[in-house]
């Protein structure tokens, strides 16, 4: 038999052997999901059964940062002429200018996380002593932060952190660094204060009042972050088995952290995330949110700025901590968080000491919400996200 033959007799027995090829499974196929979906207020749980008037005084105050946006310009002018407590007056004003959409997750559902958050307050010094020996630091000069938008419009939201090494931009120092023996921040401290537990969860809240020994208050406010992501120390006990779901609450947190004191600072440590704060003038009861504008207890909430416009109202239905018991609130959006992604997702501000923090702190409920948008406003997501 020749060679040609050959080689087209084995290529005919190969071929006739071989198994046909397994056809490819279909891909699944992406569903884009609206962000908002515009309702009715008779959509809104026991909306003629709010109280809107608190809730248009906090509005109110946004309108210092957002009267001059041609969106706002209207509504802000409007709400001048309502009577200040008249519910009835405030609920009118919000039906007769506004529209209510619901937020929707990426999936299509309807429903998100709620947290709460408030202000701490702690004894603190001045000065360093045997009884305030923990350090909080104003924003240190060698922490660079990095803009990329003009290179790169869709990172307009993000920022980078770092400090200069040699002639390379490395990372911030993390938060075990920081507390750590090396000491990288001496000179930048603000003020001391006695427990390193209550100044670690003074960092998860952003900010915080400081009871001096004379008898001054004085109130802090975030300033800048190191740049690393924040982690979930929580979410570490659970994966543990330190704590049940059931058992987590801040409170019970901080309890875990005093009884194990070895494990509980390699614990604090595994959140590398570090906040650096300012000091606000005397006087200050409240400290502003990332508007600007002075918080209000229980009607400002943190939100997603990518998905909410910052000093809009927005209804919120969730319960109350730790409960069944219906939170349903015209609240406005007026400040955002380092773990405050998503669109249906926020965290309630519950004001000032150790009651709002026994709130807050035990608060992680589900719930929906609808964002109030001028009814001459077009939501389109790309604008929303640069409000």
């Amino acid at each position: 038999m020749k060679l040609y033959h050959f080689v087209i007799l084995v290529l005919l027995v190969l071929a006739g052997c071989a198994q046909p090829p397994t056809p490819p499974l279909p891909q699944p196929v992406a569903v884009e999901v609206e962000p908002l979906r515009q309702v009715t207020f008779s959509d809104l749980p026991l909306w003629q059964e709010n109280t809107p008037a608190a809730a248009l005084d906090t509005f109110l105050n946004s309108c210092r940062a957002i009267a001059r946006r041609p969106e706002w310009t209207e509504v802000c002018a409007e709400s001048l002429f309502v009577a200040a407590g008249d519910e009835q007056a405030a609920r009118h004003f919000f039906e007769n200018y506004f529209s209510p959409w619901q937020l929707i997750n990426e999936d299509g559902t309807e429903t998100g996380t709620i947290t709460g958050y408030y202000v701490p307050e702690m004894a603190g010094s001045r000065v360093r002593d045997e009884l305030y020996r923990y350090p909080l630091y104003s924003q240190p000069a060698d922490l660079l932060t990095i803009d990329l938008s003009e290179v790169y419009p869709e990172l307009a939201n993000y920022r980078l952190r770092g400090r200069v090494e040699g002639n390379r931009v490395v990372p911030y120092f993390e938060r075990g660094e920081i507390d750590g023996s090396a000491q990288p921040l001496i000179g930048n401290e603000l003020f001391w204060v006695a427990d390193p537990v209550e100044l670690f969860f003074l960092h998860i809240q952003g900010s915080g009042r400081i009871l001096l020994p004379d008898g001054e208050k004085v109130m802090l406010n975030y300033a800048n972050q190191n740049g690393h992501r924040y982690h979930s120390i929580g979410k570490l006990l659970l994966e543990r088995g330190a704590m049940s779901r059931d058992q987590m609450s801040m409170q019970n947190i901080r309890k875990w952290v005093n009884e194990n004191p070895i494990a509980g600072r390699e614990l604090l440590d595994e959140n590398p995330s570090y906040i650096f704060f300012r000091e606000l003038e005397i006087g200050v009861e409240s400290p502003p949110g990332a508007l600007g504008i002075t918080l209000s207890a229980e009607r400002s909430l943190a939100v997603d700025r990518r998905s909410v416009p910052l000093g809009a109202p927005v209804f919120l239905a969730a319960s109350w901590p730790n409960s069944d018991k219906p939170l349903n609130r015209l609240m406005v959006a007026q400040d955002t968080g380092g773990a405050i992604k998503g669109r249906v997702r926020a965290d309630f501000f519950w004001g000032l000491g150790a009651d709002a923090g026994a709130l807050a702190g035990r608060m992680k409920q589900q719930g929906r919400m609808w964002v109030l948008l001028p009814k001459t406003m077009q939501p389109a997501p790309e604008a929303l996200s640069i409000r």
